[in-house]
């Protein structure tokens, strides 16, 4: 499959075809790179990383990904450069892409991302949006084929707010590759009805479902990945973490939920998490409302059914196939 100089933007716009190709394109990376293969197959080109919002694993796979693969990083953090301020998003995509041979872009509205893939002339890749994060996916699903061999009929239940962009992405990716995908959540954090609609209409070209309940035990049962995130995401008001934890209490991901799964699931989540009071701000919420776990236990974090460890390295694999294939001539 020929990738050259398309964008990475959201998961709509790639096949099911292509986006199993990348998953195994990461695989062979991840190979190459346990047994200290060099494939600095992108040598003499730059890339650009820009920044609005921090982040650990992003940051980490795209700098490690770009250097393995050859390539000069330049990494412009929230402050670090004019885009939005002093200059236009247009101006910034076109100045960059004379300078760089790829951007990634990670920040707020998908629109950035969009514009600046519009009138840049090089590669553009989300690195994470309000509404979609498609470089976590990739990773997502690559630990399921480590784990099951197969996913096409496997059934991946999300709980918590299902409105973010993980929940969103999850759910677009399982309807491309014929996954179930359960979205268990109160109404109220439910996905926008037009995203579902449009990922109903995949699905049923693909012979799976998407089921969206406030039931557990319907959400998980039968279900091969259980997965969640955090309670508020980045750029919330933290006034609403009362509200937050009043309504997703019932959601946390415990053993007796687990249990509920099928014998061999796995647990995922996309980082960071709070299950523990091992971060500032798992501390603050236990000194003003008194739990010490929010969205997952530290009993199932820490169990050998979780495999969020290998989730995030293989963001550093899957990284890397976005990045060479969108970047190298076949």
């Amino acid at each position: 499959m020929n990738f050259y100089g398309r964008d990475f933007l959201k998961l709509l716009d790639y096949t099911e075809d292509e986006i199993i190709y990348l998953i195994h394109l990461a695989m062979e990376f991840k190979k190459r790179k346990k047994a200290g293969k060099r494939h600095d197959f992108l040598k003499g080109k730059n890339v650009v990383l820009l920044f609005e919002k921090d982040s650990t694993r992003t940051r980490c796979a795209f700098e490690v990904g770009a250097m393995d693969l050859g390539m000069g990083v330049t990494y412009l953090g929230p402050t670090g450069s004019q885009m939005g301020k002093k200059e236009s998003i247009k101006d910034t995509a076109r100045v960059l892409s004379r300078m760089y041979d790829g951007i990634e872009y990670r920040g707020f509205d998908q629109e950035i991302v969009e514009e600046l893939a519009k009138y840049s002339s090089v590669p553009v890749w989300n690195g994470l949006t309000n509404e979609f994060h498609p470089t976590q996916m990739l990773a997502d699903i690559m630990t399921m084929y480590e784990n099951f061999g197969e996913v096409k009929g496997k059934k991946l239940v999300f709980l918590g707010d299902a409105r973010n962009n993980v929940a969103n992405s999850l759910m677009v990716i399982c309807s491309k590759l014929g996954i179930d995908f359960a979205c268990c959540a109160p109404k109220e954090l439910y996905p926008a009805d037009d995203l579902v609609k449009q990922c109903r209409e995949i699905a049923k070209e693909k012979g799976s479902d998407i089921l969206l309940t406030e039931n557990i035990d319907e959400g998980v049962q039968d279900a091969s990945v259980v997965y969640t995130d955090v309670w508020l995401s980045m750029g919330e008001d933290e006034n609403l973490w009362k509200e937050r934890i009043e309504l997703l209490t019932p959601y946390r991901v415990t053993k007796e939920l687990m249990k509920k799964a099928t014998s061999d699931a796995i647990f995922l989540h996309c980082l960071p998490s709070f299950h523990d009071t091992n971060t500032k701000i798992g501390k603050e919420i236990h000194d003003k409302f008194g739990i010490e776990e929010m969205e997952v236990t530290d009993e199932v974090f820490e169990s050998a059914q979780s495999k969020v460890m290998d989730e995030a390295e293989n963001r550093l694999h899957t990284i890397k196939a976005v990045m060479y294939a969108t970047m190298k001539k076949q």
